[in-house]
C-alpha cells in the first residue's frame, strides 16, 4: 500500500505527467468537430485558397515561395508559414474543412501544456501552473480561435515559445536561442509589426527582470537566426515584385492599421476590454484579485512578466486604430496566468471575495434564464435550438454547484467551473452552433455548388451582393467580384458571355434581358446564376 501511495505521489509531482495530460485535453477539444462546418468568411477563405494554391503548385511554379490567391495573383497580406502547414496537410489528407484547420488546431492545442511550463518556470507552486493552463484550456475565444484557419492561434503559440526559452534561458543560455527562434516564427506567420511588438514585450520583461541577460550572446544570435528566415523571404518578395510589394505588404497591409482602419470600421480604444470581458467570463471575475496580487509582488519574476505581457500587449493594440476581434489572443496566455495565481491562492487560502459570490451566482441566473429561452424556443419553433439550449443548460448547471460550493467556502467551486467549461465546449464544439459567424450570411457551399457546376475554370463571376466573400470563392473555384448595379449593367452589355450571380428582383430592375438561367440557389432561392440567352 505504501509502496502504491509512493508511486502515485510520484506521479503528481512529475511534470511529463501534466504536460501530455493538458495536450490530450487539449487535442480532444480543439479537434472535436473541427470538420463539420464550412469555412466561414475573411481569414478562413483566404487562408484556405492561398494553401490550395501552394498544394496544387508544381515544385518549379515556386508558388510556395510566392504564394497566390485566387488564379496567379499574388498574395502580399501575411508571410506564408500557416499557409504551408496547411498545404502539407492537404497533401496528407485532401481538401477539406478538417485538413484546412487541422495545423492552427494542433499549435493551439500545443500551446496549452506550454503555458504550464512557463508557470513552473516563474511560480514556486506548481497549482498555480496547472491552473493557469486548465484555465487557458477552457477559455472561449481561445477554444474558438485556436480552432479555426487563422493565424492568431499559431501567433499564441510561436510567443510562449519565445517566453519559455526567455526564461529557461536565465540557467542555460542556449534556451536562448530559442527565444529568437520563436520570435522568427511570429514574423513568418503575421509580419514583422507582430514579431517587432511581440520581442518588444520579452525585451522589456528582461529589462526589468534579467537586465544581464541582454548583454549575453546566445540571445542575440536567437534574434538574429531566428528573423533570418522571415528577412529573406520578404527580400525575395522584393526582389521578385519590386517596390509594389513593400507598398502593400509593409505599408496597406501592417503598418497603415496602425493608424488606418480596416475598411473603414474603427473602434474606440477601449474595444478590446470590452472583447476580454464579454467572452472570458467566468473566469473574468477572477482577474482582479490575480492583477492586485501582481502588482503587490511586483519584485518577481511572475509579475513582472504577467504585467509586461498582458499591459504591454493591451496597450499596444488598443492603440491601434484598426481593431479586429482576433488581434487580442495573445494576451489570453498572460491573463491567464494572472487568474492562474488568483484561483492557486483562493485554492490554498480558502478565503474568497464577496464580490466573487454575487458576480458567480449572478452569471449562474443568466445562463438558467438563457437555456430556458433556447430551450422554450426550440419547442414552439420549427428552427430547433435544443442542443444550444443543453450546452447553456450544462453551462448553468456546473455553475450553479460551483455558485453552492463557493457560498459554502469550498475550494472544490474551481474544478467544478474546470469540468463544466470543458463539457460546455465539447458539446458546443460538436453542434452547429460554435462558429456563429456563419449566421451572418447567406450559406456558401450550395452557392459554390452551383456556380462550380454551371460556369467554366478560371471564370470571374460579378454579383450583386455587397461584400466580397473569400469562403464562396474557395468552394467555388472562382472569383466572385461585388459589383455595383452600373457595373453590373456594363459587363452585361459589353461581356460576352458575362455570369452574374443576383438576386432575383435584380434581374428586372437591371434590366438584365434576355437571359438564361443557369441555377438557383437550391435552400431557398434567393440567388440566380444567369448569363445572356443566345
Amino acid at each position: 500500500m505504501r509502496d502504491e501511495e509512493h508511486n502515485n505521489s510520484k506521479l503528481f509531482n512529475n511534470d511529463h505527467f501534466y504536460f501530455v495530460g493538458l495536450l490530450l485535453a487539449a487535442l480532444v477539444l480543439y479537434t472535436s468537430g473541427l470538420g463539420e462546418l464550412p469555412l466561414r468568411d475573411w481569414d478562413e477563405g483566404i487562408v484556405a485558397g492561398v494553401a490550395r494554391n501552394i498544394w496544387r503548385g508544381s515544385p518549379d511554379s515556386y508558388t510556395w515561395l510566392y504564394p497566390t490567391i485566387n488564379y496567379d495573383q499574388p498574395y502580399w497580406n501575411k508571410p506564408p508559414l500557416v499557409h504551408w502547414l496547411i498545404a502539407l496537410s492537404y497533401s496528407l489528407f485532401g481538401v477539406s474543412e478538417w485538413s484546412t484547420r487541422l495545423a492552427p488546431a494542433l499549435l493551439s492545442a500545443f500551446t496549452v501544456p506550454l503555458l504550464y511550463n512557463i508557470g513552473r518556470e516563474i511560480f514556486t507552486s506548481r497549482l498555480a501552473a496547472v491552473l493557469s493552463a486548465l484555465v487557458y484550456l477552457t477559455l472561449l475565444p481561445i477554444a474558438r480561435h485556436g480552432r479555426v484557419a487563422m493565424l492568431d492561434g499559431a501567433i499564441a503559440c510561436w510567443f510562449c515559445v519565445a517566453i519559455y526559452c526567455l526564461l529557461r534561458g536565465r540557467n542555460n543560455s542556449r534556451f536562448l536561442l530559442g527565444a529568437g527562434l520563436g520570435i522568427g516564427l511570429v514574423c513568418l506567420t503575421k509580419g514583422i509589426m507582430m514579431g517587432v511588438l511581440l520581442g518588444g514585450i520579452g525585451i522589456i520583461f528582461l529589462l526589468w527582470d534579467s537586465p544581464k541577460l541582454l548583454l549575453n550572446p546566445y540571445l542575440w544570435a536567437g534574434f538574429v537566426f531566428g528573423v533570418l528566415p522571415a528577412i529573406a523571404w520578404y527580400w525575395l518578395q522584393y526582389l521578385h515584385y519590386g517596390s509594389e510589394f513593400l507598398g502593400i505588404s509593409l505599408g496597406k497591409q501592417t503598418f497603415n492599421r496602425i493608424w488606418e482602419p480596416v475598411s473603414h470600421v474603427s473602434s474606440p480604444p477601449w474595444y478590446y476590454l470590452l472583447e476580454i470581458a464579454k467572452y472570458s467570463l467566468p473566469w473574468l471575475i477572477f482577474l482582479p484579485r490575480g492583477v492586485r496580487l501582481a502588482i503587490k509582488d511586483r519584485g518577481s519574476s511572475w509579475s513582472k512578466l504577467t504585467l509586461v505581457w498582458s499591459g504591454v500587449y493591451l496597450l499596444a493594440i488598443s492603440l491601434m486604430v484598426t481593431k479586429l476581434p482576433w488581434y487580442v489572443i495573445p494576451i489570453y496566455p498572460g491573463l491567464s496566468l494572472l487568474i492562474g495565481v488568483s484561483l492557486a491562492l483562493a485554492w490554498q487560502k480558502a478565503r474568497y471575495p464577496y464580490s466573487w459570490k454575487i458576480w458567480l451566482s449572478l452569471i449562474t441566473v443568466i445562463c438558467w434564464v438563457a437555456s430556458a429561452y433556447y430551450g422554450w424556443g426550440s419547442v414552439t419553433s420549427v428552427s430547433s435550438k435544443l442542443d444550444l439550449a443543453l450546452i447553456l443548460v450544462v453551462v448553468a448547471v456546473s455553475l450553479t454547484i460551483a455558485t453552492i460550493l463557493l457560498w459554502l467556502s469550498s475550494r472544490y467551486f474551481i474544478p467544478v467551473i474546470i469540468i463544466g467549461f470543458y463539457l460546455a465546449l465539447l458539446l458546443l464544439f460538436n453542434s452547429s452552433h460554435w462558429l456563429w459567424e456563419l449566421n451572418e450570411a447567406f450559406a456558401v457551399k450550395p452557392v459554390a455548388a452551383m456556380i462550380k457546376q454551371y460556369t467554366p475554370l478560371n471564370q470571374t463571376i460579378y454579383t450583386n451582393y455587397p461584400y466580397f466573400r473569400p469562403a464562396l470563392e474557395f468552394y467555388s473555384d472562382r472569383v466572385v467580384l461585388p459589383a455595383s448595379d452600373e457595373e453590373l449593367k456594363q459587363y452585361w452589355q459589353q461581356t460576352q458571355p458575362v455570369y452574374l450571380l443576383v438576386e432575383p428582383d435584380a434581374i428586372d430592375q437591371l434590366n438584365l434581358k434576355p437571359y438564361q438561367t443557369l441555377g438557383n440557389d437550391v435552400d431557398d432561392v434567393l440567388w440566380q446564376l444567369i448569363t445572356q440567352a443566345n
